[in-house]
């Protein structure tokens, strides 16, 4: 076990100081460039007005929202196949992320005001979420039931989804539209505040709750002999998941495959699930949103691509393959 959480505490170190390099390097980028050095500079609020601005204003929370949003992905894509014992789990898979996509382009489409979005889309999963458990419940929940649920929820959602976009007028929809691919473009400090304090109160919860999490994956039987109140921690854990899959989609929109990839990442890398491969599956998933905004804001400048049509690009692939393993062990 020491040897285990030693392997993931270095590997945790080393994707951290791989995201700090990118998210320097993302700063240094633009019509504008910096140097790191200048980047360092003007954080400290010693440099020139222009260079503040385009620091602070412009580059610095998309960043800031590229690190966070695939930091909520990761973890919540781990709790979930840990809760359900299903890697091919995700909350944009059994219909978390389609649940906020719902109640957001519904929000922008009759024109309410952008500035209830992300109330909108953390309303939408968490009642999702509620919707997908209770129709799993048959004395109890079962993990391969709630996936199945999940990807029913999910296909009808996205069918509602579409029925709005070709209800309302165009004009009123594009926005919604740029909103579905996935995008930080938009991200201002704001929306970094309802996602920070989201992570500040779901992801100590997540750590706490990691022994009650293992204890389910032994099966319901055995966890409730070892004393745990199965459907409650289920629940709870859903609720925290639901939370940090919500949160990132209300700032940057569903960005696809991030939640599904990272936990595999960091499984390869560490073992199996333990404290160090929850927060590996957070910083991972931060990585792989950070290097797809990097190639969406740079790969066809000036032209700024939305990120979740990279994570789509790459992490289909990726999907395939991991449901071709899973099908080959079994």
């Amino acid at each position: 076990m020491s040897h285990g959480l030693s392997r993931a505490a270095v590997f945790c170190l080393a994707v951290l100081a791989a995201m700090v390099a990118l998210a320097v390097w993302s700063l240094t980028l633009g019509v504008y460039p910096l140097s790191p050095a200048a980047v360092w500079t003007a954080l400290a609020g010693q440099l020139s007005a222009i260079e503040t601005l385009v620091l602070l204003e412009l580059r610095l929370p998309r960043t800031l929202a590229a690190l966070m949003v695939g930091f909520a992905l990761g973890l919540s894509g781990c709790l979930f196949q840990g809760l359900v014992r299903n890697p091919l789990v995700a909350p944009d898979i059994i219909g978390i992320n389609a649940g906020a996509g719902l109640a957001a382009v519904g929000l922008i489409a009759t024109g309410t005001g952008l500035a209830y979005v992300p109330a909108a889309a953390m309303t939408g999963s968490l009642m999702t979420a509620a919707a997908i458990y209770l129709l799993a419940w048959k004395a109890g929940v079962v993990g391969n039931r709630l996936v199945l649920v999940g990807i029913g929820v999910n296909a009808i959602l996205a069918a509602l989804t579409s029925y709005l976009i070709v209800k309302f007028p165009v004009e009123s929809v594009t926005p919604a539209l740029v909103w579905l691919a996935g995008s930080l473009s938009s991200v201002q400090w704001p929306l970094l505040g309802w996602l920070g304090m989201t992570l500040l109160l779901a992801t100590p919860l997540s750590l706490i709750l990691l022994r009650r999490l293992q204890l389910l994956q032994l099966g319901d039987d055995r966890a409730r002999a070892l004393g745990l109140v199965v459907e409650r921690d289920r629940g709870v854990l859903l609720l925290i998941g639901s939370c940090l899959a919500g949160a990132a989609v209300a700032v940057a929109g569903p960005i696809a495959f991030v939640a599904l990839v990272a936990p595999h990442i960091a499984r390869l890398l560490a073992g199996p699930l333990t404290i160090g491969v929850l927060v590996l599956s957070g910083l991972t998933g931060a990585c792989l949103v950070m290097v797809s905004e990097l190639i969406a804001r740079h790969a066809m400048a000036p032209v700024t691509l939305p990120v979740g049509l990279i994570t789509a690009a790459t992490g289909a692939p990726l999907f395939l393959y991991l449901l071709y393993r899973e099908n080959r062990k079994a």
